[in-house]
């Protein structure tokens, strides 16, 4: 696998496309652990010049996550409000523009909320969304474009979603588009209140992009609850060693993770409260070390 790192997710004061953008990103370009980065939007039309040139400097692979256009928007691209969803579409579609302009090779968002009344109109509107962006994607090059799952009940509240639905929705994706695929993240997993084989096995036809990460689940009043991917190690969390040990070998099993075309797996962490992300970031280098050499 090309091991990458969430790059917003572990400085969270460049989620939006401000904030140390270029320094942070530079730390991860000199880091030869690294052989991927995922980023967001870049602002200032400069710093993302000067940031492209560093990209194409570091012979990284480079992914865009669309996931903060929407989740710091509000905007939901299933939105049953036929502007509502437009407007999440058009945001998504600028940020594919900027993808292509940095030279990203995929393409990374999420489903919106719904509620159970409307479950299939919202299904229906994430279907037609999901193919004016893969249309949109296909229409200016050869990017990737994968649906990150999410839980669907206790943080983000996403529509895709437990096993069942992300299959339901990739087959239909998938016939017309090859360019489609799944996100799956470690971190989401008991969010899903799934097991790894539950949550995997299902789509694992469908994987194109694999997140490691961690959760806090057990109890609403526990630091770190939801869908807030605190270091491994972080108290009361579902992940550690051993379950990543248990979702590499997964991955290695249902031939996702091979030498042929080694796929991006991509720390998803972030720092709690003051927590020092570098430190965060040399936490989650030092799991993965220690669970490759027992799979």
């Amino acid at each position: 696998m090309k091991v990458g790192l969430v790059h917003f997710m572990a400085y969270p004061n460049t989620m939006k496309g401000e904030g140390p953008v270029e320094e942070t990103i530079r730390k991860v370009a000199l880091d030869e652990y690294f052989h991927a980065i995922e980023i967001t939007t870049i602002k200032d039309n400069e710093v993302r010049q000067r940031v492209k040139k560093m990209l194409d400097t570091s012979h990284m692979a480079v992914v865009y996550g669309g996931q903060p256009r929407l989740l710091t928007t509000g905007l939901n691209i299933n939105d049953l409000n036929e502007e509502g969803r437009q407007n999440a579409v058009a945001n998504l579609k600028e940020g594919i523009d900027e993808a292509y302009e940095i030279g990203a090779t995929g393409f990374g968002f999420l489903s919106g909320k719904y509620v159970d009344a409307t479950k299939e109109e919202s299904y229906q509107a994430l279907v037609k969304s999901t193919k004016e962006i893969c249309g949109y994607v296909k229409s200016k090059g050869n990017m990737k474009v994968a649906l990150e799952v999410f839980d669907y009940d206790v943080d983000k509240k996403s529509l895709v979603g437990p096993a069942e639905m992300a299959l339901r929705y990739a087959k239909e994706l998938r016939a017309e588009h090859e360019h489609f695929g799944l996100m799956v993240d470690l971190s989401h997993i008991p969010l899903i209140h799934e097991t790894i084989e539950e949550s995997i096995l299902p789509v694992k036809d469908y994987i194109i992009h694999a997140h490691i990460g961690n959760c806090v689940v057990e109890s609403s009043d526990m630091p770190g609850y939801g869908d807030l991917h605190p270091r491994f190690g972080f108290p009361n969390a579902e992940n550690d060693v051993d379950e990543v040990v248990d979702y590499l070998r997964l991955l290695l099993q249902i031939g996702f993770l091979n030498d042929k075309t080694p796929p991006i797996v991509s720390f998803e962490i972030k720092p709690f409260g003051d927590e020092d992300p570098d430190i965060v970031i040399a936490n989650a280098k030092r799991t993965l070390n220690e669970a490759w050499a027992r799979v």
